[in-house]
């Protein structure tokens, strides 16, 4: 087997990423088989990451970096607006929800001329 030179970063980075996140995952995955599905510990885990995706979806709308800071906060209201909607009408479907964000999103920017 040949080595291509400049490789090596590349799998430094696969190795320490995998050593970084799947061992977290792994633990997660036994103590989350000692858990009761009802219990208290597990409710809050719910809460705590639902307060977090909420956290990170606000600042991504109010505070917007990049590309996403030249569109108009109304336009990003709209799109997670409707994103929400049609998650809800569409049995809880996430990629539907984040599907018709998307498009909404687009098509707003599209409309005003970005």
């Amino acid at each position: 087997m040949s080595w291509t030179p400049g490789l090596e970063g590349y799998v430094f980075i696969l190795i320490a990423g995998f050593l970084a996140t799947d061992i977290w995952r792994w633990l997660g995955v036994l103590a989350g088989n000692r858990l009761d599905e009802s219990s208290e510990t597990l409710n809050w885990v719910r809460a705590v990451a639902t307060a977090l995706v909420a956290a990170v979806v606000s600042k991504l709308i109010v505070f917007p970096t990049g590309e996403l800071a030249a569109s108009p906060l109304w336009v990003r209201l709209l799109a997670v607006t409707v994103g929400a909607v049609a998650f809800f009408l569409g049995r809880r479907i996430p990629a539907i929800g984040i599907g018709a964000a998307i498009a909404t999103l687009a098509a707003a920017l599209w409309w005003i001329g970005f």
